[in-house]
Order: C-alpha cells, then structure tokens, then sequence
C-alpha cells in the first residue's frame, strides 16, 4: 500500500497545480472586455493615420506602420476576447457588443475573416507604395468593419 501512496499524491499535487493554473488563465470578463476596447482602439487609431495619410500629404512609412499594425491586430485571435459572460459589462466603459454576436457564430466568423482578409490585403498594398491603390483597399477595409458593426454594435 506504501508504494501507492506517492504515487497517488504526486498525482493530485499535479492535478491540484493544473486546476490553480488553468483558474488563472481564465482572465476575468471585465478584463476581456478592457482588452478587446483597447484593440478595438487601436485600430481606430490606425484607420485615422491612414485616413489622415489617403486624404492628406501621403507617407508611405507611416501608411505602412498603422497597414501592418491593423493587420496583425486582425490576426491576433480577437475572438477569444468575446469570451461567454462579456456580452455585457464594462471594461474601460459599457461594452457596446450586442448579444446577437454570441448566438450567430457562423455570421461573426465570416465578419472576422473578411476582417483579416481585407487587413491583410491592405498591408501589401502598403508596402507596394501605390497610394490610390491604399485608398481602394482602405475602403474595402472599411467596409468589413461596417458589416460588423451594423449587425453586432450598438450605435452610441
């Protein structure tokens, strides 16, 4: 019986770890909600450089930075920030999600590909420096985030 006995408490310790572990890992809903706010952001602000840059005095530089940072923002797992329980509450402010988003996974997951596609898309158009060429793609850019905000964000 003696030699059981380590083995099985190795075990729970173990097990015991695991559950400590994993609890940590599930960041609070508020947290989520702050983060998926911060992104979100971020990618205003990213979409206001290039605006700025498509209507005004091109910087191909500049265009760049803010093309690559949206598109790895869209490529970074937003998803996982719209995690069940922050269908409502507040991160820095109200979350302005609807609740619709969390019953038609089908319809958010074509959104957030076309999402990706479109950021990505920008990018390389970017780094090819042909600024009509940023202003289409823009647009189109522009058209995936509308998509998801007619159906899936409450207007302010």
């Amino acid at each position: 019986m003696k030699n059981f006995v380590k083995p099985i408490l190795a075990v729970l310790t173990i097990a015991v770890s695991a559950a400590a572990v994993a609890q940590q890992a599930q960041p609070k809903p508020e947290n989520l909600i702050k983060w998926r706010q911060s992104a979100y952001q971020v990618l205003a602000w990213n979409s206001a450089r290039i605006k700025a840059n498509v209507e005004g005095q091109y910087n191909r530089e500049e265009v760049i930075r803010a093309a690559n940072s949206s598109a790895a923002i869209a490529n970074s797992g937003l998803g996982t920030l719209f995690a069940p329980g922050t269908d409502q509450g507040k991160g820095w402010h109200d979350t302005s999600v609807k609740p619709e988003l969390f019953k038609d996974g089908a319809r958010v997951g074509e959104l957030a590909g076309n999402f990706a596609r479109e950021a990505n898309e920008l990018a390389k158009v970017a780094a090819a420096g042909d600024a009509a060429a940023v202003k289409v793609q823009f647009g189109k850019l522009g058209q995936a985030c509308k998509a998801c905000h007619d159906d899936f964000k409450r207007k302010d």
